[in-house]
Formats: structure tokens, sequence, C-alpha cells
């Protein structure tokens, strides 16, 4: 493991240094091509390709034939379920040993080399590329909370919009640079040797567990020890709930980006899903699309920081759930022409929504508070039972209607729900 260094964690004056900042950006470059290729991308592609029973769009799981799409939807519900249950405890665990990076780290290995295990992936192991493809989630979701929690500690409350879109801004401009690589094996495959695509699709996946743990190391070399509060582990999760049921604008945000965030990333896990199984679009315009979206989210979390400081907070969050409504409720109409002009719409919204409300939550937790792990197990809670019961929702209507166009008006519903709870809490 790398030597992380010996500075302990800083206080207000030794916040916003330069160097850590950007070490701090760099780990959403790093896991966000995980988000692009694997989530996103390629990977769903290559599923539906791969995971198929004798000639049909379907999986044999014990014995049942079930379709690819909603095997797809289904195993990330149960691997942010996992999560989900996990995170308390080892968040407390971080705060009361001060250990951060050991857990960051050991989550990051475990998601990048699932990644990676995915070059095994084919017809004849199924069963192997589905369970690696749910580690690799384990693995990314796990070690954000961590991540995350790192932005209050190294950064003054009035960076952490532009902190965050920063943040974020890199994160779609890495993954957009190591896609464009993997797309030109895809591509241009003479170039590298008349590489067949299934080969190129492998090779990407084993690339982009190498960027995701390579860049990682630098992120977690530069981050300030952890200094543990030395009390029990479970005395910390009880102490945390308990201020969260006190706080009221905390605890109405949380709700509020729970109902909000389970139509954001359901779109954003479904979206490829949908325009290939749902509007045939072919691969090369439908990666296409997926660009383009990542280079306007870089746009949309900095337009929205400004947005944000000029309005606060909660009032361009508001903005961007109602246009989110908008959205699934056009996704229902639409057609392969209408699914070009959603995305540019979605690639501004995506950005700026998820940028927003990581700043927003570390603004709304209690000052200088030791226990930021616990506090962002929290909202990673709320993130990934948002993907269990957004995901999960959105397969099993697919699976009982025969349409996925029937479960993106539910995501409009959890949009509306979110901009009612956004709706209770002060613009700024």
């Amino acid at each position: 493991m790398a030597n992380f260094g010996k500075n302990t964690c800083p206080d207000d004056a030794m916040k916003n240094n330069p160097h850590t900042l950007r070490a701090w950006c760099m780990y959403d470059w790093a896991n966000s091509a995980h988000a692009l290729v694997i989530v996103s991308a390629i990977f769903p592609d290559y599923f539906v390709a791969v995971a198929t029973y004798q000639n049909t769009p379907c999986v044999s799981i014990f014995g049942f034939l079930v379709k690819n799409s909603v095997v797809f939807s289904y195993t990330i519900a149960i691997s942010y379920t996992f999560i989900v249950l996990l995170n308390p405890y080892l968040s407390a665990r971080a705060d009361s040993s001060g250990q951060k990076k050991i857990f960051m780290q050991a989550f990051v290995t475990l998601g990048a080399s699932a990644c990676a295990s995915l070059f095994f992936f084919t017809q004849d192991t199924q069963l192997l590329g589905i369970i690696a493809f749910g580690l690799s989630l384990v693995g990314f979701s796990g070690s954000l909370v961590f991540y995350n929690a790192y932005l209050p500690e190294i950064a003054t409350p009035d960076q952490y919009d532009a902190l965050s879109a920063r943040g974020f801004a890199w994160g779609f401009l890495g993954s957009v640079i190591l896609l464009c690589f993997c797309l030109s094996m895809i591509l241009m495959p003479k170039v590298y040797g008349g590489i067949s695509e299934s080969w190129a699709c492998r090779i990407s996946f084993l690339l982009t567990g190498a960027w995701w743990w390579g860049f990682a190391q630098y992120t977690l070399a530069m981050m300030p020890a952890g200094v543990g509060t030395g009390q029990a582990s479970a005395e910390r999760r009880t102490k945390v709930w308990r201020e969260l049921g006190g706080n009221y604008a905390l605890k109405t945000f949380v709700f509020a980006f729970f109902w909000y965030n389970m139509g954001l990333q359901t779109v954003m896990y479904v979206a490829a899903i949908f325009g290939k199984s749902e509007l045939h679009i072919p691969t090369a315009m439908l990666i296409a699309t997926i660009l383009v979206i990542q280079l306007l989210a870089i746009v949309g979390a900095l337009s929205m920081a400004r947005l944000s400081k000029a309005k606060g907070n909660i009032f361009a969050l508001r903005v961007a759930v109602v246009v989110w409504i908008g959205v699934c409720l056009a996704a229902y109409f639409i057609n392969q022409v209408g699914f070009y002009i959603l995305g540019v719409v979605i690639g501004w919204l995506m950005g700026g929504t998820q940028s927003l409300s990581r700043a927003t939550f570390a603004k709304l937790m209690p000052a200088d508070t030791p226990d930021r792990a616990s506090y962002f197990a929290i909202y990673e809670m709320a993130d990934k039972l948002a993907i269990v019961f957004g995901t999960a929702s959105y397969a099993l209507i697919e699976q009982v209607m025969g349409s996925a166009r029937y479960s993106v008006v539910a995501l409009a519903v959890y949009f509306a729900v979110g901009a009612f709870m956004l709706s209770r809490l002060r613009s700024k």
C-alpha cells in the first residue's frame, strides 16, 4: 500500500491548499471512468450482446429466464443494497479510528480489480461477468463515502460549491479521454492490428480498472492522515443519527435528495439500455450521444455553481429538478431524434445536480464535526437507496408493462416528490 504521509487533519487555517484540492479532484478523474465506460457507454451494449440464452435477449438465472436489461438493473440494485447495509458500520469505524484512507483504498482496490476482471466476461462466463459488475459497483460506491468526507476537511464552506463542481468537471473530462481511446479500438480496429470488437471492449474494461486504481493513488497520497475520535463506532453512529434528527434543514434535504436522486441516478444507469432496447439507436450514435452528455455535464456543473452563488443552493436545485420532471415526461413520447435532443438537456442537468447536491449536504452538516465519514455515509445511503429503489422499480415496471416508457413516467413522480421536499427549505 502507498505511503500516505503523516500530516494531520487540517484546521481552517490549513484548508484550501491548492495541491490538496487538486489531488482531491483527481479521484473524480479516476473513478468517473468506471461510471462512463462500464455503467453508461461500452459495457451496457456489450452486456446486452453477450448476456443471452439460446439466441434470445435473456439470461438464465437459477432456471428462470430473465430479460438481460432487467438483469442489468437488478444487479445494480442488489449491489447497492449490500453497500447501504455495510457503509454505516465502516464509516463509523473510520471516524473512530481515523482510517478513512485505509477504507477508501480497500474499496478502490476491490472495485478496480472487479472492473478489470470484466476482461474475462464472455458468453461462457456470464455469471462471472455479472458478479464482477456487481463488485465493481460495490467498490465504486464504497470508496465515495470516504472520498466525499474529505470535502469539509480540506476546504472551507465558501469553496464547497466550486470545488465539488470542479471535481465533477475533472471526472467528466477524464472519463471522456479514456472513452475516446477505448472507442478508437472499437471503431478503428485496423490501427490496432485488426482487433475484434469483442476484444476491444474487453481490453477497455481492463484499462478502466487500471485507470481507476492508478490515478486514485495520487489522491490517497495527498489526503491528510486521519485523527480518530477514540469513541466506540456504535456510539458515533448513534450520535450522528441523533444530530440528524434534530437538524431540520439537513434532514429535509436528505429526504429531498433521496427522491429526486432516485430519478436522476436511474436515468444515468439505464439511459444507454433504454436507447438500445427501446429506441434501437445504433451503437455509434448512442456512444456519441453519451460523449456529448459528458462534455455538457462539465458546463452544467460549473454553471450550476454560479447559479447557486447568486441565488442559493436550494433555488438552483429546485430549477434543476423541475426541468428533470419535464425530461422524464418527454421521454415517454420520444423517438430517436428526441433522444438526442433530451441528451443535451440531461448533460447540463446531470453535472449540475450531482455537484451541487454534494456541496449542499456538506454545507448543511454541523460545523467542524469530527464525524465526516459517518455523515457522508448517510448521504451515500440516501444516494444508493435511491439507486436501489429507482433501478428496481424501473426494471419491475418494464417487466410488468412490457415497455420502459412507462418506467420513465414513474421517474417523473420521484422528481416531483423531491421538488416538493426542496420547497420546504429556504433558497439560501
